[in-house]
């Protein structure tokens, strides 16, 4: 049985996603194939070009090659010198995986334009996709220099940071994203995580229960307070003292009595947490009697 096709309702979930941001390729090229095939797409206007634009991207993330040359042939077709088509060309390569011309594309875009976004950031992409991330790092630092609020950025920067190990200057990018967005638990969440990697315990703790203080029984950060109390409680007490005296902030002070409390209510919180979870099958009960055993209570 044929399903009738409903054109404004298409039109209408199309230019919502692309509002939204959201990237739902498979719904996207099934409701574009059916737009373009049924002959649909003259009486979009003007619109039809940002359409286009929006199959094709979904088009090469499922690889359907067809559907994607022909949005992109419409659209070189209509601009053909439009540096905004010129980079989606340069996305066709990149999903051919012919790199060099790619980069050769995206290179020649920013001589025009070294300003233009998209150029610098599909160019860091083809250096990632290469393994050429020292020349990455390099493009995203230069990049922040002038753009300085993309947050995106500051977490692609940092995660390329982290392949080298390079804690220190990992950590300095979520400091930026903290500063730019304070009430997102997450980037207090990859901090702490760096900062417990790089074995700045004190400081973690820190960070650790402000993500709970933004996201209540956030189920990592509990597991980072545990981990990091469970750290100090081993450490003599003048090591804490002193550990604790040379935190950035000034306010946070720690001693026994405060560690003991913080990692009881955290094996408390766990212990809720996980006791609620009754789903059954052998993973899940062995997943319950590691975490028991390594809180050191009963989670039945």
């Amino acid at each position: 049985m044929m399903v009738s096709f409903d054109y404004k309702t298409v039109v209408t979930t199309l230019h919502e996603l692309r509002k939204s941001g959201e990237r739902k390729s498979a719904l996207v090229v099934t409701l574009g194939e059916n737009l373009i095939h049924q002959g649909y797409a003259g009486k979009l206007g003007d619109e039809v070009w940002a359409v286009y634009e929006q199959i094709f991207i979904a088009a090469l993330d499922l690889g359907n090659d067809t559907l994607a040359t022909k949005c992109l042939e419409n659209l070189d077709k209509r601009f053909p010198e439009s540096p905004r088509v010129k980079i989606l060309k340069g996305m066709k390569l990149e999903a051919e995986d012919n790199l060099d011309a790619a980069l050769s594309m995206y290179e020649n875009i920013l001589q025009d334009d070294d300003a233009n976004v998209a150029a610098i950031k599909r160019r860091i992409a083809v250096y990632k996709a290469k393994g050429q991330d020292q020349q990455a790092i390099e493009a995203l630092t230069k990049y922040l220099d002038a753009f300085y609020s993309d947050a995106e950025s500051w977490l692609e920067l940092s995660a390329l940071y982290l392949s080298f190990h390079l804690y220190q200057q990992a950590g300095f990018c979520l400091e930026e994203l903290i500063l730019l967005q304070p009430q997102n638990h997450f980037y207090h969440l990859k901090y702490a995580e760096i900062l417990y990697t790089s074995d700045n315990i004190t400081v973690a703790l820190k960070e650790f229960c402000r993500v709970v203080e933004l996201c209540e029984d956030n189920v990592r950060a509990l597991l980072g307070i545990k981990l990091c109390t469970s750290r100090l409680l081993n450490l003599p007490t003048s090591a804490i003292t002193s550990s604790a005296s040379s935190s950035t902030n000034s306010s946070f002070s720690l001693d026994m009595k405060t560690i003991s409390d913080l990692n009881g209510l955290a094996i408390e919180r766990l212990s809720i947490i996980y006791s609620k979870n009754q789903r059954g099958g052998n993973s899940a009960n062995e997943i319950k009697i590691v975490i028991s055993d390594w809180l050191g209570c009963d989670l039945s």
